[in-house]
């Protein structure tokens, strides 16, 4: 439930003509700058058994912060294996858990937003974006495919978040497949059956495999066959990878499953993720000495292109192509019996959507005094709704429930006029800070951001008069 905001009416009256004219001018300019051709788009994928696990003290190096030029878009994490005792549920169910706190922390001062979130038993999977892309973000569905015991324990299984991605869907599964040497045919069976179950009948979404991107990550499971655990040992040591290759269990399912085969894999050139002795870079020691195995992967699928012939035009080029920036495991945490595997993508697309839905301008001088002017401008094919709010955010914020204050958009309207509206703001309750600040529309029936203003600062009252001798101008 949202807070209550105050409900005194606006101390002004709605512009006149001529003022609603310059603004349409002006909401046209700040469309042009929002559609602005953009940079490519990057993604860092995340998967790591935790085993039960809290969060260690730095994930720095697991989410590329240690190096001189972040260059990231979007987060991609998925975790298996997470407590998921009694207790540890209720908690979390009443709060958030430890690990989306953790990377929330961490992720939102770099102006990181947890988009959406996903979870089943062990499983969880995040999505953060920068606050920039919110716009062009779309959450369309969210899902648990249980497969454990019959399908009805969801200890093993999948997790989906499907998005418009400016414009281009895009489909994200976090999996835990069975465990063992001989159940392989079951570790595919149960990755056929999360993927049949990923339909969205009555949603007006297109099948999963006509997707523009499937992201298919997790630990599944997969071994290591033949080769006994001495040579296994001995090749990982000498970093001679290529022989164990071609003994993987999913190398070999991809050489006789077509649909298999679709899903690209960066090359193995790091050592085997499982199963290592907690808070050590060995491998198992335990009476049981599994065998080292990669069994925590991250795939990826692009649509099928219609195929060219001699007898039909030559197809253009595919505005939507994702590259392989690296495929890496993390040695340097020792937390689990899994190492954890990253990998970054850059995303080259020609956006389908290339301008928010909503543009957002907060008018004037903001200051701690006063009810405040919102103007903002709809594209003509939304569909407002009167549950749509406006929420005010401190510039950080770490989900968009993470607000500051909100006003519902119809409630709060003072003047609509040819796409244009004005809603008022109360904002006398804000405490003073010299944080900067954003506005974002929420679409009740989209569920996404669909508008986000620049960044802008509220003035404390007391300033307010000498700011105006001053001729001071809006902080946007």
């Amino acid at each position: 439930m949202l807070p209550g905001v105050g409900s005194c009416g606006p101390a002004w009256r709605s512009q006149s003509r001529m003022e609603m004219s310059c603004f349409r001018t002006e909401v046209r300019m700040k469309s042009l700058q929002f559609s602005a051709p953009l940079p490519t788009p990057s993604i860092h994928v995340v998967t790591w058994n935790v085993a039960s696990a809290a969060p260690p003290l730095d994930l720095s190096d697991l989410l590329q912060l240690n190096k001189e030029n972040l260059s990231v878009d979007m987060y991609v994490i998925g975790l298996q294996e997470m407590n998921c005792g009694i207790m540890s549920l209720l908690s979390d169910t009443a709060f958030e858990d430890p690990w989306s706190s953790f990377f929330m922390d961490v992720l939102s001062p770099l102006t990181f937003v947890k988009v959406s979130s996903v979870r089943m038993q062990g499983l969880l999977l995040l999505f953060f974006a920068k606050h920039q892309h919110l716009p062009f973000v779309q959450i369309l569905s969210t899902k648990s495919t249980p497969t454990g015991l019959f399908g009805y324990w969801g200890n093993k299984g999948g997790i989906n978040i499907c998005l418009k991605l400016y414009g281009y869907y895009v489909s994200i599964i976090n999996c835990h497949l069975p465990p063992h040497m001989a159940n392989n045919d079951q570790r595919l069976q149960h990755f056929d059956r999360i993927l049949e179950m990923q339909n969205f009948e009555g949603q007006n979404i297109p099948n999963i495999l006509d997707h523009d991107l499937i992201l298919w990550f997790g630990d599944m499971n997969f071994r290591i066959e033949d080769f006994g655990l001495h040579f296994v040992r001995e090749s990982i040591k000498n970093r001679c990878y290529s022989d164990l290759w071609e003994k993987d269990q999913l190398s070999i399912a991809k050489k006789h499953d077509p649909l298999l085969r679709e899903f690209q894999e960066g090359p193995l050139l790091f050592p085997p993720t499982y199963k290592f002795d907690k808070n050590s870079n060995n491998y198992d020691t335990s009476e049981k000495k599994r065998k080292p195995a990669w069994t925590d992967r991250i795939l990826w699928r692009l649509k099928r292109q219609p195929q060219a012939n001699p007898h039909t035009p030559r197809l253009p080029a595919p505005h939507f192509c994702l590259t392989l920036r690296s495929y890496v495991s993390h040695m340097v945490y020792c937390i689990s019996d899994h190492k954890p595997v990253t990998s970054t993508f850059d995303l080259e697309l020609k956006p389908l959507v290339s301008a928010p839905l909503i543009t957002l301008i907060p008018e004037g001088l903001w200051n701690m005094e006063n009810d405040m002017l919102i103007s903002y401008s709809l594209t003509p094919d939304f569909l407002s709704s009167p549950w749509d709010w406006i929420g005010l955010y401190k510039v950080g914020l770490r989900h968009i429930n993470d607000y500051v204050s909100y006003v519902w958009v119809r409630d709060n309207q003072v003047s609509f006029n040819d796409g244009l509206s004005q809603v008022y703001f109360n904002v006398s309750n804000i405490p003073e800070t010299e944080d900067q600040f954003l506005l974002c529309y929420y679409s009740n029936s989209l569920h996404s951001v669909v508008g986000i203003s620049k960044p802008f600062k509220i003035q404390p009252g007391s300033s307010l008069a000498e700011d105006l001798l001053g001729e001071a101008q809006p902080h946007i």
